[in-house]
């Protein structure tokens, strides 16, 4: 993983659009939200109150077969008890029902399938059989790294029937960017991933289509989300120009919280959540001035929701 840049929070003010820019918080009700989520939340507010940006609260609930009502309550309520009040697209109260909310994923199919039929008629998108094992024999590659899609159905016709999957063509394109704490970077596509998967086989959109699709619909200028999801980037702006996206759009990768053996945080391996250091006595200050230390942004005791701009004016 590329250093940060020494200096990279005092650049923010000459890097960032100067006045009326929008970024996301777009948490998946897939667990319980713990500290690696609140440092996310942390640049993402954080951010968009030092330099004149506003926040927009998006449910990424794209994953039918993971995502749960009880985790999407329980993560509106902890927004609300920390003080972390979107901006764009609010409930009129956290605990509102969401059900029909235009920020909630699952509630965008037509969005999605509109994105997919533009794709489709440049001829763009083709059906794919191939599943991740499949992928996976065909292309050797060490663990934890991810296997580029060699283009097994590109040129097969599968029928249009035989599978919900579909993939979208990826030529050659050099996807470069500004990373706002990394620097410049540089992406290939067609060399990292292959044709992309926007739909899989269970008819679920993916997230890397969903959140270019959502970018585009919902004015977002600023991405800001964990090194995680750093290589993710050139392909999400490849697709967005080829979805006719024009608007810039500006990323920020910030560091991830780790386990001792590297690990990152992960609601996967049940690590503490908020909710139950809630149910343990801590109070909201404490929990950010924790998820701003580990973050190494500043070493505070407690840290009040209203000075979050300070950690990076």
């Amino acid at each position: 993983m590329p250093s940060p840049h020494p200096d990279w929070r005092h650049r923010l003010a000459h890097a960032l659009p100067s006045t009326g820019w929008r970024t996301r918080f777009a948490p998946a009700p897939t667990g319980y939200l713990h500290l690696g989520h609140l440092v996310n939340a942390l640049h993402v507010w954080g951010m968009a109150r030092a330099h004149g940006g506003t926040v927009l609260l998006r449910i990424e609930d794209h994953d039918g077969t993971r995502c749960r009502p009880e985790y999407e309550a329980a993560l509106l309520d902890d927004l609300e008890w920390l003080g972390l009040h979107p901006d764009v697209y609010a409930p009129p109260t956290f605990r509102a029902d969401w059900s029909g909310h235009a920020a909630r994923q699952s509630n965008q199919h037509a969005r999605y399938a509109t994105a997919l039929e533009s794709l489709h008629a440049a001829g763009l998108v083709y059906p794919c059989r191939c599943t991740r094992r499949d992928i996976a024999i065909q292309v050797p590659h060490q663990p934890g790294e991810e296997p580029c899609y060699p283009g097994t159905c590109r040129e097969a016709s599968v029928p249009p029937g035989e599978s919900f999957a579909r993939r979208v063509r990826l030529d050659p394109f050099i996807a470069g960017f500004d990373d706002l704490r990394l620097g410049p970077m540089v992406h290939e596509p067609a060399r990292q991933c292959g044709d992309l998967l926007v739909r899989d086989r269970h008819a679920q959109w993916t997230y890397q289509f969903a959140v270019v699709v959502d970018d585009q619909a919902h004015d977002i200028d600023v991405v800001i989300r964990g090194e995680d999801l750093l290589a993710s980037t050139g392909r999400q702006l490849q697709l967005a120009a080829l979805l006719g996206r024009t608007r810039p759009l500006r990323f920020l990768h910030h560091a991830l919280l780790v386990h001792p053996d590297g690990s990152k945080l992960s609601k996967a391996t049940r690590d503490t959540s908020l909710r139950e250091m809630r149910a343990a006595g801590a109070r909201p200050e404490a929990l950010l001035a924790e998820a701003a230390r580990r973050a190494g942004l500043v070493q505070r005791d407690t840290l009040p929701v209203t000075a979050l701009a300070e950690l990076f004016g």
